[in-house]
């Protein structure tokens, strides 16, 4: 824009030379000053203005031009800076769910493992001891079937007599 305004301002410098330099009115604010010189300046004035006037508006407009751009990318910018935030929210609410269904299956899995180790105790010990009562039970059908041996009475009566014999004081 200041170039577009030099030559307006190079007349308006020499107009102001043009008044410093004018001889004064003696005891008055008052100058003499060539009247055809500060026309013909004034005119030269007025033929350059609409030239700098209409380049300075050429650039307000592009300016304006280019302030408006900005706002049209800056709300481009907004627009797809909101698109990726609500893509990453709805990612982490995907992950959120993710995780509380991944927590689910395992407190699930625990609790199964530990019904199903409960469970396979009790069998185990349900058949250990009906396996201790059939082995108590053939242990005395084997009792039973050697104390019916001839046999095993003299075996008896030997080990009575051996446990009432006692040492001789020596």
């Amino acid at each position: 824009m200041a170039g577009a305004l030099t030559g307006p301002q190079e007349v308006l410098d020499r107009l102001t030379a043009t008044l410093r330099d004018a001889r004064a009115m003696p005891l008055s604010a008052s100058c003499v000053v060539n009247r055809a010189e500060v026309l013909a300046m004034l005119d030269e004035l007025r033929a350059r203005l609409p030239e700098a006037l209409g380049h300075a508006e050429q650039v307000l407009d592009g300016r304006a031009a280019v302030v408006e751009g900005g706002q049209r990318e800056a709300e481009q910018v907004v627009a797809r800076a909101q698109v990726e935030r609500d893509r990453l929210l709805g990612r982490t609410e995907v992950l959120r769910e993710a995780e509380a269904e991944a927590a689910k299956i395992i407190e699930d899995a625990v609790a199964t493992a530990a019904l199903t180790r409960a469970e396979a105790d009790d069998y185990t010990d349900a058949r250990l001891a009906n396996f201790e009562v059939v082995l108590h039970r053939l242990l005395e059908a084997v009792e039973r079937g050697r104390q019916a041996l001839p046999g095993a009475q003299v075996l008896e009566a030997l080990r009575s007599a051996d446990a009432d014999d006692s040492p001789l004081p020596g």
